[in-house]
């Protein structure tokens, strides 16, 4: 198997945030173009290779509150041309009743503001399913406090191996992606979201053409 991750490194940092996800998004597109262009190609390659994005791993810092308006615009635009997984990233920051809330409030922004995730609900059909579309959290710490300490009550059992899925679900998140729903995440990246790329550029292009053809009133012939 050959996975290639891509990281971008100071996404909403800056102060003035507006825009920033366009190079994702441009990025993104990119990757549909040289597809299509293998695609369309007279003499295309017997394996074209796939440099398209499947999955856009989403960290949703750990604020116990709510979607900031930035993390909405951002997974709005971008569930339209990739498989989104959103990740509460650091969870170990909140406590056990934090986490849970957390969770609600996100789930409760997505569906107010029209935003599917993987896998969308028309994928979920089984038990499994149901789980993997659940809000992961990943712990931000795998070592536990040092003997003796002596922690809050809300903050006891938070901390451990990320392997154990009481606290941390990374083993749930690395099942999802290369184990269990690989093979689909490819599918509906193919069937989904490279289709309308394609659906909409073949368009563009044939109105192109369309446009730049004179159209010639047909010429009388003598009989």
């Amino acid at each position: 198997m050959k996975l290639t991750v891509i990281d971008t490194p100071g996404f909403g940092d800056h102060i003035n945030n507006e825009n920033c996800w366009q190079p994702i998004m441009k990025f993104i597109n990119d990757q549909y173009e040289k597809y299509l262009q293998e695609e369309v190609n007279i003499n295309r390659k017997k394996r074209i290779p796939d440099t398209r994005v499947h999955c856009c791993l989403y960290f949703i810092p750990a604020t116990g509150h709510s979607l900031r308006p930035l993390d909405i615009e951002f997974m709005k635009r971008l569930s339209k041309v990739v498989n989104i997984v959103p990740v509460i990233a650091k969870a170990d920051t909140l406590t056990l009743e934090e986490r849970v809330y957390f969770k609600q409030r996100i789930t409760a922004d997505l569906l107010s503001n029209g935003i599917d995730v993987y896998p969308q609900k028309e994928f979920d059909e089984d038990a499994e399913d149901r789980l993997v579309n659940e809000k992961f959290r990943v712990s931000g710490s795998a070592l536990a406090p040092s003997p003796g300490t002596r922690l809050p009550a809300p903050w006891r059992g938070c901390w451990g191996s990320v392997e154990n899925t009481t606290h941390c679900e990374f083993a749930y998140l690395r099942d999802l992606l290369i184990r269990t729903h690989m093979q689909n995440i490819k599918d509906i990246t193919s069937s989904i979201h490279f289709e309308a790329y394609r659906v909409r550029r073949l368009s563009e292009s044939h109105g192109a053409v369309a446009n730049g053809v004179e159209e010639k009133e047909p010429e009388a012939q003598e009989m």
